[in-house]
């Protein structure tokens, strides 16, 4: 089967890579767009996790190519399972997942907790058995023992892969942002000690052409979270949707095993139902109609310690139960309903890229590593990336103003937002 991606032009797949494709639970990732709510501020990021399976697809076997061609021996078969392996990574996503999973903290993150381990026991589990690739499968995914060369999961799971690879182009073409990387990149991946690496060093000396392609890599995932991931539209409208979600789960109008069967709309379509809990009524109909929540309050990473930051998120990241005190106390201050106070409160955020494996002139190391050529970029990326954390409070615009004064002496800083200001 050939499939024509607007990003990576023909996509080539085996028979068994077409039959994993065909499988009900791969193709309902078409309704789940893989940036979330990102379209209420790039209305061309409709995208969806099916088509980044793909793409990550295509992408893991041209790094195979990469370690063909330095002369590493991958048998077919194993790279059969690598291309299923991709075509699989993202299966377990729930409708806007990040969101509930990373922001709001609902459930677990869909590679942590325990839900690929339920699909393999049911009928996802049955049809690759049918396939004769079950077990192997299984070890490649993460969830049992498994005989296959570490790099080989690295390939679709780790740092610089082919996940991260697909996304930072269809995420910047979709969003019409103007980045990119060399294919170059292609062929510096190696494999060093059962580590997929890149290979920055070559006759004894360390390339420094290698590097600087490497350090782009990180560079557009600076800027997609900057311009994209992090955008305060995409924030807002995705805390209404968590929180709508939160609201269901606390009435028993919805639960996670469910949302393994939803995609987006079916999921705001649900929450709009007339017998779905009021407040998450509202706040997925205010959705519907792009009636967005606005900044009252906001802090970020400049205004705190690193101590301050932590204190924080273990506050309002870690406890749902504080996050809702919170919430309660500013809605019956400002007079409004319970659901109309949102604090957002997302985790630390750490550029998990720059730890990636390297080849250097003087051995196998991580990119970040203090003695590093490019520690000093590294660290600079790494700075302005947590730099990019940020705490707000959305209200009703009506009392914006009223909620910045209120937060600034319930949380004990000043925002630094004035929401009077636009």
């Amino acid at each position: 089967m050939v499939i024509r991606d607007p990003v990576h032009g023909d996509i080539e797949l085996s028979a068994l890579e077409q039959a994993v494709l065909d499988l009900p639970d791969v193709q309902r990732l078409r309704g789940i767009k893989q940036l979330g709510t990102a379209s209420f501020v790039y209305p061309g990021a409709l995208h969806t996790r099916f088509d980044h399976s793909l793409g990550a697809c295509a992408l893991a076997h041209r790094m195979i190519d990469g370690l063909r061609r330095e002369g590493r021996s991958v048998p077919s078969d194993l790279e059969d399972l690598i291309g299923v392996g991709a075509l699989l990574h993202d299966v377990t996503h729930i409708p806007f997942g990040h969101t509930l999973e990373d922001e709001r903290r609902l459930f677990p993150r869909h590679d942590k907790g325990d839900r690929m381990g339920r699909l393999l026991k049911g009928t996802l589990g049955g049809a690759l058995d049918r396939l004769g690739v079950l077990g192997e499968v299984t070890g490649l995914l993460g969830e049992g023992p498994s005989d296959l060369p570490t790099w080989a999961r690295e390939v679709i799971a780790s740092t610089l892969d082919a996940d991260l690879l697909d996304y930072l182009r269809r995420d910047s073409l979709f969003t019409g942002l103007a980045q990119d990387y060399d294919d170059r990149v292609f062929r510096y991946f190696t494999v060093a000690d059962d580590h997929l690496a890149l290979r920055m060093a070559r006759h004894g000396m360390d390339r420094p052409d290698a590097r600087s392609e490497v350090v782009q890599l990180l560079r557009m995932r600076y800027f997609l979270t900057e311009r994209v991931y992090y955008h305060h539209t995409k924030v807002v409208a995705g805390a209404m949707i968590s929180k709508a979600v939160e609201l269901a789960l606390q009435a028993q109008w919805l639960t996670e095993p469910e949302l393994l069967h939803l995609n987006d709309w079916t999921l705001l379509d649900r929450l709009e139902q007339p017998g779905a809990p009021p407040g998450a009524r509202h706040l997925a109909q205010c959705l519907s109609q792009r009636r967005l929540l606005k900044r009252s309050y906001v802090l970020s990473a400049d205004s705190l310690d690193p101590a301050g930051r932590a204190a924080l998120v273990g506050q309002y990241h870690d406890s749902g139960t504080r996050r809702a005190e919170a919430e309660a106390v500013l809605a019956a201050e400002l007079g409004v309903s319970p659901e109309e106070v949102i604090v957002y409160c997302p985790a630390l955020t750490v550029m998990k890229e720059a730890r990636a494996w390297v080849e250097t002139a003087s051995g196998l190391r991580r990119l970040n590593d203090p003695d590093s050529a490019a520690c000093a970029e590294i660290a600079a990326l790494e700075a302005r990336y947590a730099g990019l954390w940020r705490f707000h409070v959305f209200t009703p615009e009506a009392v914006a103003s009223r909620a910045a004064e209120l937060a600034s002496g319930y949380f004990g800083h000043p925002g630094e937002y004035a929401p009077t200001a636009r």
